[in-house]
């Protein structure tokens, strides 16, 4: 998105508008580009060089189900080394906060 609202004659607002997030959450991804937050450290980029690295959303998997009385195991390792390890039947609600208070708060 930011890439996108830094073409020349991209409107933010309409950028924005079309990836459904609030056209002052674009203009502060903008001023993070711009000063290095997302990439290298302004020292190591030329003046004004903003770089993106590629990605690509994948189709969102449906939700999984499991019998009840079944079980298993769920193990996650966090970037911040935390490691999340869950065994037998799992409340999504009660994962969902785990993972929220383990990742700093950020709901992924």
């Amino acid at each position: 998105m930011v890439e996108e609202s830094l073409v020349a004659g991209a409107s933010v607002i309409e950028v924005a508008r079309r990836h459904d997030v609030h056209p002052n959450l674009l203009t502060v991804w903008r001023r993070q580009a711009r000063t290095g937050a997302f990439g290298p450290a302004p020292a190591l980029r030329q003046e004004d060089e903003v770089q993106f690295a590629a990605i690509s959303v994948a189709p969102e998997q449906p939700a999984l189900t499991s019998r009840a009385g079944t079980g298993g195991t769920i193990e996650i390792a966090f970037a911040n080394g935390v490691q999340l390890r869950i065994t037998g039947a799992v409340d999504p609600a009660t994962l969902t906060a785990a993972v929220a208070a383990l990742s700093g708060g950020r709901a992924r």
